[in-house]
């Protein structure tokens, strides 16, 4: 009776999809800090 080997993953960290996930996770991340500061900026401004 053989054992079952389970593949390998298909996603490697030096992929470009991984890449680009974590580009829009940086793009997101400045995105939410630009938002923060503009909404500190508004209410200040008030």
């Amino acid at each position: 009776m053989t054992t079952h080997r389970a593949s390998e993953s298909a996603a490697h960290p030096d992929r470009p999809v991984g890449r680009a996930v974590a580009a829009g996770l940086v793009l997101a991340l400045l995105a939410g800090l630009g938002w923060t500061a503009g909404m500190i900026y508004t209410v200040a401004g008030w």
